[in-house]
């Protein structure tokens, strides 16, 4: 097998339609803070804006912890630069349900319900129900997860090809196997550079393990640089040891970035990387005996 068998095969994508939003987590998020969205919701062209909100955040002090998500903020504020007096300001108090706020905190609360420009949403009506307003919000958050889930795609879909290779040779497999478990579980001793390693599938035919990494970059960078020379590195340590390991990689947009450190990674693995198309051809048949 050559280099060029290797990058000619690359696919472009694996994404399907379900993977640019995942509409059910979407869903999921948003029913969590319905409850206090409804009481928000009171707010909606209220004339005594001010007076209505301060009410709203002390009687119902957990509609504090949803404020954040209605900027497309995930977590809680911490420091605020203020504009007018030029300084950084601790703000994370202010949105914590179990503080009882003091004057000071209303000043803040009021400045930040202005400065954000959410009192002229709710002032002004400018959206008519806040929970369908979080929907979106939550899609839009759920997209910027998309790098993240096409790695969860690939590896969905290479477990699914090592899952059937090893119910078909009555082999056994396990997922994020680090050391500890692998010598626990099989009785394979393996010295590790990093004690919390986890190695996306191990494989056991009964005396062998053998180890393998996956991911898919439909996108370029200098991680793909790093990863490669992490993963040569990685196969030196494990040959050392007697280990078999074999990279799984795919991506011909993220890898046409970067294609000479994957050919040097390539000839320091002695040839040890595959893609989908090898695997769906069946080579773990050949590797794995």
């Amino acid at each position: 097998m050559t280099f060029h068998s290797l990058t000619s095969t690359f696919t472009p994508t694996i994404s399907t339609w379900s993977f640019y939003c995942d509409f059910a987590k979407v869903e999921k998020n948003t029913f969590a803070v319905k409850l206090q969205l409804n009481i928000l919701n009171t707010l909606l062209g209220e004339s005594d804006i001010e007076n209505k909100f301060l009410e709203i955040v002390k009687k119902y002090p957990e509609v504090r912890e949803v404020l954040p998500i209605l900027l497309a903020v995930r977590d809680p504020f911490q420091l605020i630069f203020d504009a007018e007096t030029k300084e950084v300001l601790e703000v994370k108090n202010l949105f914590q349900k179990s503080k009882k706020l003091s004057g000071d905190d209303e000043v803040k609360f009021l400045k930040f319900f202005t400065d954000s420009g959410l009192r002229d949403i709710f002032e002004n009506h400018k959206i008519t129900n806040l929970s369908d307003y979080v929907f979106g919000v939550e899609a839009w958050l759920n997209s910027n997860a998309r790098k993240n889930r096409s790695g969860t795609q690939m590896e969905i879909l290479v477990e699914s090809i090592v899952k059937d290779f090893c119910d078909g040779k009555w082999y056994q497999y396990k997922e994020q196997a680090n050391a500890a478990w692998m010598e626990k579980n099989w009785g394979i001793g393996i010295q590790s550079d990093k004690a919390k390693r986890r190695y996306d599938y191990a494989i056991y035919n009964g005396t062998e393990v053998f180890l393998i990494e996956t991911n898919f970059y439909g996108w370029g960078g200098s991680k793909l640089k790093a990863v490669a020379g992490e993963f040569s590195w990685l196969y030196k340590d494990m040959k050392k040891q007697g280990i078999k390991f074999f990279w799984i990689t795919d991506g011909s947009i993220g890898w046409k970035t970067a294609e000479r450190p994957l050919e040097d990674a390539y000839n320091i693995m002695e040839w040890n990387i595959y893609n989908i198309s090898m695997l769906d051809d069946g080579i773990l048949d050949t590797l794995i005996q």
